[in-house]
């Protein structure tokens, strides 16, 4: 088993640039910007919360469970914009909040909440196998 400190100095880096990526997708204004902003940002919120979730949860079963809980999580918030009552919309129209729940709901999310899962499965995988090595 890794030791914590040396996990998280592996994770936290891995937390900077995928949150540095995620706003530059959100944020990019040249060729295929929709893509970028709408699904490319989908990629990067879901290994964010996989990547944040294992510094909480350090071990090989969370390496598994983190990407499925994530992307089960994000499908209800997904759902969750096809509901509008007061205090959500309210929430909605702040930053954070449409940064966190959004606000328009898209089939074409799903794909991408997939993509980004599997490839913070990769991550936290690696980020595991990483550290152990340098344990051993």
């Amino acid at each position: 088993m890794l030791s914590k400190p040396t996990q998280s100095f592996s994770t936290i880096p891995s937390v900077l640039i995928v949150v540095a990526m995620g706003f530059f997708f959100k944020y990019y204004t040249g060729p295929a910007h929709e893509w970028f902003n709408d699904y490319g940002a989908a990629v990067f919120y879901e290994i964010f919360w996989c990547l944040l979730a294992f510094l909480l949860f350090k071990n090989r079963a969370a390496i598994r469970r983190i990407p499925l809980l994530v992307f089960i999580i994000t499908c209800i918030l997904e759902f969750l914009q096809l509901w509008h009552p007061p205090f959500l919309e309210e929430f909605r129209t702040t930053l954070i909040g449409k940064w966190l729940i959004g606000s328009t709901f898209s089939w074409w999310d799903f794909p991408h909440y997939v993509l980004g899962c599997v490839l913070g499965w990769l991550w936290l995988h690696h980020l595991y196998s990483k550290g152990y090595a340098e344990k051993s």
